[in-house]
C-alpha cells in the first residue's frame, strides 16, 4: 500500500511539475519580447547577447522538460535540467528582491487563469519577492522526485 501511494504522489508532483513547466513555457513563447523585456529588468550584469540568447532558449528549454516531465520521458535528465533552471531563477529573483527591484518575475501569463495584469493582487503574485520563494519550493519538489529516481537507480526494484 505504502509503494502504491507513493508511487501516485510522485506522479502527482511530476504532472504538476511538466504542467507549470509547459505553462511558463507557452507564456513566454507567445510573447517573447514581453519576455526579453522582463529579463532585461532584472538589470543583470551580463552581455545583451547572453540575455537575447536566454530568451530564446529557456521557453524551448522549459517546453521541452515540461513534456517530457507529463510523457514520463527522460525524466531524469528533464528533473536535472529543471533543478539547473530554478537556482538560476533563485539567484535571478533573490538578487532583485534583495536590491529592491519593482519588477515582475517574467515567469507565467496570468490572464490563462483570469487573473488581468495591473491588479495589486497580479503585481505581488509576480514579484521578485514571491517569484523567490515560489522558486524555492518547486525547487524543493525537483529536488525529492530527482533524489528518489537517482535512489531507485542504486536500489533494486520492489515487486508489488
Amino acid at each position: 500500500m505504502r509503494i502504491s501511494v507513493n508511487i501516485q504522489f510522485k506522479a502527482v508532483v511530476r504532472w504538476a511539475l511538466g504542467l507549470l513547466f509547459v505553462w511558463a513555457a507557452l507564456s513566454k513563447l507567445a510573447n517573447p519580447t514581453e519576455f526579453l523585456g522582463s529579463i532585461y529588468a532584472y538589470e543583470l550584469p551580463l552581455p545583451d547577447v547572453l540575455l537575447r540568447l536566454a530568451a530564446m532558449a529557456v521557453p524551448w528549454l522549459e517546453l521541452l522538460c515540461g513534456l517530457a516531465l507529463l510523457a514520463n520521458l527522460w525524466t531524469e535528465s528533464a528533473l536535472a535540467t529543471v533543478l539547473g533552471l530554478f537556482a538560476m531563477f533563485i539567484i535571478f529573483t533573490g538578487q532583485a528582491w534583495a536590491r529592491g527591484l519593482d519588477i515582475s518575475c517574467g515567469c507565467f501569463n496570468l490572464a490563462i487563469l483570469g487573473i488581468e495584469g495591473g491588479s495589486d493582487t497580479v503585481k505581488f503574485i509576480e514579484s521578485a519577492r514571491v517569484a523567490f520563494f515560489r522558486n524555492i519550493i518547486i525547487t524543493g519538489f525537483a529536488a525529492y522526485l530527482f533524489l528518489r529516481a537517482v535512489r531507485s537507480w542504486k536500489q533494486p526494484q520492489e515487486s508489488e
